[in-house]
């Protein structure tokens, strides 16, 4: 989708800013491509002079508006790191990627760059010196961006703080480390139209296009890829497997299949909470660094886009056959582990843990992320407002292939209207060796 399609719902122009939220733990994107993942030595040339800048006070305020809807911060700042000084590790199958250095110092960042250069390099993959990009720095969704944005967010980066840190070095094995065949790829992949995840015509619905497919670029998780790591895009927000996590479908069938509301929706999306559960793992960043800052009509053109017009309606949890006496040995691990937390009948505790009833990812039909939390634990999650939730220990060390098997089978089929179908295998394929 080409800059043009989108100009007209571009992030308006507004006086005042919003506090960066830089402070949160990065995003660690895994988007599963061929030639791996994010951005990759993006310093550009370290001949001519550094360019200056001059900016209205409204073009840095919309820079940083799409700087936070664009989650820049997630793959640009490290843990106690300076704002957008890269070096966030991400370990991928093909190796390990740093995320690069976009402040505004003239030797390693992108001091040098002009509008023009930055503009290419969000649209075309290309860097300041015409090196590609790995395609995971998402110029593939980026494409669609519209030049006043593209340029707000240049202002806005080219006045942040000059961070003079060099990027580290990538660790990508052969063939993954040669950029030359990236022109290829693009030459094979690059530009074409995905089509859209719903139906809808309204400003409204197209202004929440503009922000999933190309600013939020949630794509680059959320739709399938094919096998030279391009975007399907005849499945559009369909799904992904991203190693040993899930990234849902969030077609306005799944999200329905599922029980989201338009509220729950941008009750999510706000503060990273609803009725049908919470953010975690790759998500929850996104809220604390992205959603949490956009203003309330953009959550709502989202939600209108990824749920559609009319809104699919949510669905309830369907009941399900299953033999009681298969659920038994499940149940019984779950009142031994699990009902302290969340509750005997799954209801949940308020700022413990969230309810098991009716748990989306209960009710999604990968059962891979609710495997994995089960295995791994998650940590403590302080969400916007005043809502937290305790860590959840792993249990991997408790319960062997055929006991997790056994709890996830129990909670999907009595409270996520799921299959009593996870075996031992599955559960081996996804613990940590």
């Amino acid at each position: 989708m080409r800059s043009e399609t989108f100009e007209e719902f571009a992030i308006p122009a507004f006086a005042g800013t919003t506090p960066e939220a830089t402070g949160a733990k990065p995003r660690r994107l895994l988007v599963v491509t061929l030639f791996a993942v994010l951005l990759a030595a993006c310093s550009g040339k370290e001949d001519g002079p550094a360019q200056k800048v001059e900016a209205s006070k409204e073009q840095i305020a919309r820079g940083l508006a799409v700087a936070q809807a664009g989650d820049c911060a997630a793959c640009h700042t490290a843990e106690g790191g300076a704002p957008f000084a890269g070096g966030v590790p991400l370990a991928t199958p093909f190796g390990t990627i740093h995320g690069t250095n976009i402040t505004p110092d003239p030797d390693t960042g992108i001091g040098r760059w002009s509008a023009d250069e930055f503009h290419r390099a969000l649209t075309e993959g290309k860097a300041r010196d015409g090196r590609h990009l790995y395609p995971a720095m998402p110029y593939t969704s980026y494409g669609g961006i519209a030049r006043e944005d593209s340029d707000a967010l240049y202002a806005y980066l080219m006045t942040r703080t000059p961070v003079r840190q060099a990027n580290r070095a990538n660790d990508l094995g052969f063939p993954y480390n040669l950029r030359f065949g990236l022109a290829f790829w693009n030459w094979m992949y690059l530009g074409r139209e995905a089509k859209p995840a719903s139906s809808g015509n309204s400003a409204q619905w197209q202004r929440g296009r503009y922000l999933v497919d190309v600013l939020g670029h949630c794509g680059e998780c959320h739709t399938p890829r094919g096998g030279m790591g391009q975007l399907d895009h005849e499945r559009p927000l369909a799904g992904a497997a991203l190693g040993r996590i899930a990234a849902p479908d969030i077609t306005p069938q799944g999200l329905a299949a599922r029980g989201w509301s338009s509220d729950a929706l941008i009750g999510f999306l706000r503060t990273g909470i609803a009725e049908p559960g919470s953010a975690y793992g790759e998500m929850f960043p996104v809220i604390h660094l992205s959603t949490q800052h956009m203003p309330d009509a953009d959550l709502a053109a989202m939600t209108s886009y990824l749920l559609g017009e009319p809104a699919a309606a949510a669905q309830p949890v369907r009941a399900v056959a299953a033999d009681p006496a298969a659920l038994e040995p499940g149940r019984g691990h779950y009142l031994a582990l699990c009902a302290g937390c969340h509750g005997r009948e799954g209801e949940g505790k308020p700022h413990v843990a969230v309810a098991m009833a009716g748990n989306s990812t209960l009710r999604n039909v990968d059962a891979r992320n609710l495997i994995v939390s089960v295995l791994d634990g998650l940590p403590a999650q302080d969400f916007p407002g005043i809502e937290r939730m305790q860590d959840m220990p792993g249990f991997s060390d408790q319960l062997d292939d055929g006991s997790v098997a056994q709890l996830a089978n129990y909670v999907r089929a009595t409270w996520g209207g799921q299959p009593a179908d996870v075996d031992a295998a599955a559960v081996k394929a996804l613990r940590v060796q």
